[in-house]
């Protein structure tokens, strides 16, 4: 179909090969199965640095389109993820649309899975919101290219652990930058979500003597925070308002917009949700002509990417923990080459990753040989099938 078009916002049609020819998408992949409920969309951005890797979300999505977009966006942000990590993977996401509570079945994600053996490793997926360790066995059963799954089977298991300690490092290192010194001692901090890395984040939050006020869309889950580590419960129409020194968004993404920065009277925001921004330019400046110091969720968040990565060459704990910490050098880093430059931190962080991608790209511009290619030639250079020079 060559007329194909999406709704990116109610009123705005997006061509969707414009849409990918912008931010120089390379794969857009519609997977389908009405039998077992299967509509998912795999983006894959770019695969300079190496296989695309990027969690599958579940979502009831208001439409498809919206769903493309989310796809898109998520994509976009693991490239720069793994770049600004200094990992070897490219940037890839992919959404199913559905009900993660009532939705879910054994069918559907190795159905899934099919579809994710037929990128022949282009794409290697993992758990991301809506989904978790038993829904990525699933699609385990029927493909290779899947990270996140349980130690039993080999696996690191859930990564939100790491998640958590690399926001909570960063945040750590945007309060040596905002005040002076890193303690979160005292530090009112309001946390956006209560799934599995706000629940973990928290635990390091309290443990440090941070007053932590949370909310959720559903309140037991923050309930459960609020019993085990003494948070404070907000509804989740209060979070944008409170009187707290940070705002760590820990659910969905666009929550920094028109409508909700200009209730904010936070200093910090750094939290661990991808695309926060609900544009990346305007939202950003809105936020610097307020003076919040924002940390960029794809710098800070990449404790979960550094957990798999690490699950692809032999799980090692330590080594991913110690690699998640490294997240509060990084977060200095580009603030410091924001200062410096005279840009945003989100537009640092990205130069930074563009710089690595650009360096990488002119490295692998050289060929290095093929075996496959190689063995080929040898093949028929013993037939006699080369002429002799």
């Amino acid at each position: 179909m060559t007329n194909f078009a999406v709704q990116s916002e109610p009123s705005t049609a997006v061509n969707i090969f414009s849409e990918l020819e912008k931010h120089d998408y390379e794969q857009l992949i519609f997977c389908s199965d009405p039998k077992v409920g299967l509509k998912a969309i795999i983006a894959i951005h770019n695969t300079t640095l190496g296989p695309a890797l990027g969690g599958t979300r579940m979502w009831s999505y208001h439409s498809e389109a919206e769903s493309i977009v989310d796809a898109l966006r998520l994509a976009r942000g693991m490239t720069y993820k793994a770049a600004v990590a200094r990992l070897n993977l490219g940037g890839g996401k992919a959404v199913i649309i559905g009900d993660s509570k009532t939705d879910k079945s054994e069918a559907l994600f190795r159905t899934y899975g099919r579809f994710v053996e037929g990128l022949a490793g282009r794409y290697i997926t993992a758990e991301d919101v809506g989904t978790n360790v038993r829904d990525m066995e699933w699609v385990r059963m029927e493909t290779k290219y899947v990270t996140g799954i349980s130690r039993a089977l080999g696996g690191s298991g859930d990564p939100s652990p790491v998640t958590a300690l690399g926001v909570y490092m960063g945040m750590k290192a945007a309060c040596s930058e905002r005040y002076g010194n890193d303690s979160l001692n005292r530090k009112k901090i309001v946390v956006q979500g209560a799934g599995h890395v706000a629940y973990h984040l928290c635990g390091y939050l309290r443990s440090e003597g941070a007053v932590v006020y949370v909310s959720d869309l559903y309140e037991e889950k923050a309930r459960r925070i609020v019993n085990e580590y003494g948070a404070i419960y907000v509804a989740p129409d209060d979070v944008y308002d409170q009187d707290a020194h940070i705002f760590c968004p820990a659910a969905l993404g666009g929550v920094l917009n028109d409508e909700t920065i200009p209730r904010m009277r936070f200093e910090i925001i750094a939290g661990c949700a991808n695309n926060q921004l609900k544009d990346e330019v305007v939202h950003e400046q809105m936020l610097i002509d307020r003076d919040i110091l924002y940390a960029p969720d794809f710098v800070i968040n990449a404790g979960g990417l550094i957990n798999v990565a690490n699950e692809l060459e032999g799980y090692n704990q330590e080594r991913a923990l110690a690699q998640a910490r490294e997240i509060y050098d990084v977060i200095k880093d580009i603030l410091s080459i924001a200062k410096r430059k005279k840009i945003t931190p989100n537009s640092a962080a990205i130069h930074l990753a563009e710089d690595r991608l650009a360096k990488i790209g002119q490295i692998k511009s050289i060929y290095a040989g093929h075996s496959s290619y190689a063995g080929r030639l040898g093949e028929m250079n013993a037939r006699g099938m080369l002429l002799k020079t």
